[in-house]
This record gives structure tokens, sequence and C-alpha cells, in this order.
């Protein structure tokens, strides 16, 4: 399949440009001048694209966005999530409108906040949506996509909080507990939907040609309460993981982010997924805490 990335220089996009290569061919839309014959320019600030690059794909796959926690969520930060996800989202719908040859898949990323805070409630892709501002985001995000034309197999894939040594929560989970200072985060009982780089890319790979559409949650199979996968991960790397990190703390010192980042509970199940074949590498968090020890021994 030839294959149009946008937002393939983010931590999600590289993994998955690694992961396609070779078997797909994979094209990049890039914000500056097309270096290589792989790229092709948009920007989407100005609802620009190079409309072959359209044109020409059997699939587009859609990853742009500003990071969660790439900053305070000031107001014009919290703009900016919305604007970095509707905007380029918008161009590329409409550029599939007018396509004489609109691709066969776009797969246009949302994320597990769709669902807010919603405590110990199981989650699948027909529950409703919740009531805080990522849910608010995820929305409009799938509602955007899900303007492409009718020839177009729409996948609004929920991630949940993916798990890779090259950023995002990782990282930061461990190096409290290598310094023997991790420990459960806020209560603790807040549900993660995590889920592995290595499922990550795997999945979005897998929605390229299954017969999915609509949303689909990508997180593990057996989400965990945060204070288990510390644990694991403790034990994993052989350190303690006692030290509670209090909820008002978290949230005086960073406000909403932290609230919405850290401390809101999601236990998102991918039935869509599973019901559809896919089987997952890493389905518990002890699964994971053997991932981390294998990646960090390499």
């Amino acid at each position: 399949m030839r294959i149009l990335i946008a937002g393939a220089s983010g931590t999600i996009g590289t993994a998955l440009v690694q992961q396609l290569s070779g078997a797909h061919d994979v094209h990049r839309l890039v914000r500056r001048k097309p270096a290589n014959p792989d790229e092709s320019y948009w920007d989407p600030s100005r609802g620009e694209i190079d409309q072959s690059a359209i044109e020409d794909a059997d699939a587009v796959v859609n990853l742009s966005g500003a990071g969660i926690a790439g900053g305070l969520w000031t107001r014009s930060y919290k703009e900016l999530l919305y604007s970095s996800r509707l905007k380029p989202t918008r161009t590329l719908v409409d550029a599939m409108v007018r396509a004489k040859n609109a691709p066969a898949v776009f797969i246009s990323q949302s994320a597990s906040g769709y669902y807010g805070d919603r405590g110990d409630e199981v989650l699948t892709e027909s529950s409703s949506s919740g009531a805080t501002i990522l849910a608010d985001i995820c929305r409009r995000w799938e509602a955007e996509a899900h303007r492409a034309p009718s020839p177009v197999r729409v996948v609004t894939p929920r991630t949940g909080i993916v798990m890779t040594r090259g950023g995002g929560a990782l990282p930061k989970l461990l190096l409290p507990l290598r310094l023997y200072g991790g420990g459960p985060i806020g209560s603790g009982q807040q549900w993660w939907p995590w889920i592995t780089m290595t499922d990550q890319v795997r999945a979005m790979e897998f929605l390229l040609t299954a017969p999915i559409e609509g949303p689909v949650n990508l997180g593990a199979p057996e989400p965990a309460q945060v204070g288990t996968i510390v644990a694991d991960l403790g034990n994993a790397l052989h350190r303690p993981s006692t030290l509670r990190i209090p909820e008002k703390m978290l949230k005086v010192l960073g406000g909403r982010l932290a609230y919405e980042l850290l401390l809101v509970s999601a236990r998102m199940e991918p039935r869509v997924l599973t019901s559809a074949g896919f089987t997952f590498e890493q389905s518990t968090s002890r699964d994971l805490a053997d991932w981390v020890r294998a990646s960090l021994a390499t």
C-alpha cells in the first residue's frame, strides 16, 4: 500500500514509519520544502496541501497534534491543543472531498481521553464521552475525521497511554523508581489504559486492512490501576514503589493538566480490535514490566 502519514516525525509517527517501511510505500507530509521523493508539502494552519499526495494514497494516517503534556494548560496552550488537531484533520478531509481518487482508508488518531474520568466503569467503543477538556477535544477531532467522503473507511483509534522508552509516561515513571523514590500517583486506584509502542504500531498496521470502521480502543486488553503498574515496574527494576505522590500536590503543581493526564480513570477495553482477531504481545501490567526489563537490557 501507498500510505500517507501526517505527523510522521512524532513519537508514534516515527515508530509507525519504521513498522511500515519495507512492506509498504510510506510517504510523509512535511511543513517545509520537501527534500526527498517520499515527502509532500502541507500547511494545515492555512488549509494547504499538495493534492497529488492525497490522490496517490491508498491510505492516510493522521497523527497530527501538539503534545498534551507539552506545556502548562494556559488559555493559549489549550487553544493550540484544539487547533493542532482540528485544522490538520480538516485539511486532510477537505482534500479527500476534492479528490477524484480518494484513499480507501483514513486512520485519524483520537485518544482514550474521549471517555473522561469514569472510575471503575468498563469502557468499550460504544460508551459515551466524558466531561473533561480532553473528551471535548476528542469528540471534535473525531467529528472532523468522519466528514470524509463515503467511499473512505474512517477509523478513529482512541489510543491510551503509549509506553515507550522514547518519551511520554514511561521514562517519567522509571526515573523516580530508579532513584528509590517511585510510588503510586494520587490514590493509585485510577485505571490507566496503557499500551506498549510495539502493540500500538502493530495495531495501526492491522487497521489498515481489517474490516473495521469507526472508533477503536487502542489499549491493552487488561488495563491496570496506576498502583499496580508502578509496583510491577518497580519489581522489574528491583526497586521499592511505596512513595506515594499526593493528589493535592499534583493539582497544585500541574493544575488541570495534572488532573486530566494523571488522575482521571479510564478502564478502557479494546473489544472491537480483539473481536477482529488482533492479538496483543503485551496484555497485562506484568507483560509490560517484562517488556520494559527486556528493552532496558538491549
